[in-house]
């Protein structure tokens, strides 16, 4: 009795998201680089800001294809690299390069944040494109960006870059994490001026400058662990313009995850999500546990109502998780995975709990930002 109870309680949370009106389970918010854009957009109006730390490996590919948007000019600022980032990028060959050194990271902000806030205090331009280090750009983006954000009146426009789908945990895990991604951040709700939800994708993110210097750079948040939502919520706030977050093949992830990277890049994150709240932690955890576990255990352990109960749950979450699925060309099969991939991910969350606990709001590119520093 108890399984079918849970395989109902599992079978009507898949149903309804999928029945929602903003449905967060599509992938129709999306925008891919035109190549033709360039010859009718100048990039005088955009500065690139790109802010590396310890990106030997990547910074070269990344200004390379930065190259291929035509004449944009781009500032760099060295986040305390050790290993010869700056150096590298000088020698890239990209024209209108400039590169600056953040100075010693200020108590209270975010690595980050504390160099694009220094690279900010040198563009004039209208437009200032955040673009991260190890992210490569298709042909004709910037300017298929900078069209859309003039055409709809846009103040702040960004793309989830696609994973380098290289190895197991990009081809497998990555894509999941979008999805739950727009799970907790639907980009139809994000994408209306007037809904109180706001998302945006750090990796490649066009704002206006005027809407940047009126939230007040990026000092007004200085220590955000999410500081692309942040932006987009402060510039939704504050009345700067309306905000678009996509999918897109046209920006790439570089870098390949591994486990390892995987699991800090989420609990990063995680436990910020939920306010750092253990009772929100807790809800999560049964949440979680009811519509990834109940299911599976329903059809191995329950009886005939369970087990039909179960896999119409399993089988909605699969639906749910479809476009996602087409989008990044991923086997079928992830969909059945889809319980696995929950399960690891609230391991995930309780890792993020657990440096909490220990002082750390989060840990990232070898820094540690302590609670008392926030």
């Amino acid at each position: 009795m108890v399984w079918t109870d849970l395989a109902a309680v599992a079978a009507g949370a898949w149903c309804a998201l999928l029945l929602v009106p903003w449905q967060p389970w599509r992938t129709r918010e999306r925008l891919e680089a035109d190549p033709t854009s360039a010859a009718r957009v100048a990039l005088g109006d955009v500065t690139v800001l790109m802010p590396a730390r310890n990106e030997a490996q990547l910074i070269a590919r990344s200004l390379a294809a930065l190259a291929s948007q035509g004449p944009v000019k781009t500032i760099l600022i060295d986040d305390g690299s050790t290993d010869g980032t700056a150096d590298i990028a000088r020698h890239a060959g990209l024209a209108d390069l400039t590169v600056i050194q953040a100075p010693a990271l200020a108590p209270g902000w975010t690595g980050k944040l504390w160099a694009l806030e220094h690279g900010r205090q040198m563009v004039t331009t209208p437009y200032v494109l955040l673009l991260d280090a190890d992210i490569a750009l298709s042909p004709g983006l910037v300017a298929t960006l900078l069209e859309k954000a003039r055409g709809e009146r846009l103040a702040l426009v960004s793309l989830m870059a696609a994973p380098a789908m290289s190895g197991f945990w990009d081809r497998w895990w990555m894509p999941v994490f979008i999805y739950f991604f727009k799970l907790l951040y639907p980009f139809r709700l994000a994408n209306r001026p007037t809904a109180g939800m706001a998302a945006a994708a750090g990796g490649c993110l066009l704002v206006t400058r005027e809407a940047l210097e009126g939230v007040g750079g990026f000092g007004a948040l200085q220590g955000a662990v999410i500081d692309d939502c942040t932006l987009a919520a402060l510039v939704k706030r504050q009345r700067k313009g309306a905000t678009w977050i996509g999918l897109t093949h046209s920006a790439v992830m570089l870098r390949a995850t591994d486990l390892r990277g995987f699991w800090r890049m989420v609990a990063r994150t995680a436990f910020t999500q939920l306010r750092y709240s253990y009772t929100l932690l807790a809800a999560c955890a049964v949440i979680m546990m009811v519509v990834f576990v109940a299911p599976l255990a329903a059809i191995v352990g329950g009886g005939v109502a369970a087990r039909a109960l179960g896999l119409v749950a399993w089988g909605l979450m699969g639906v749910s998780y479809a476009p996602t699925a087409r989008f990044y060309r991923q086997s079928p099969l992830t969909m059945a995975a889809l319980p696995a991939a929950g399960v690891a991910f609230l391991l995930m969350t309780f890792t993020s709990a657990l440096w909490y606990a220990r002082g750390l709001r989060s840990r990232w590119k070898g820094r540690d930002y302590r609670r008392e520093s926030a």
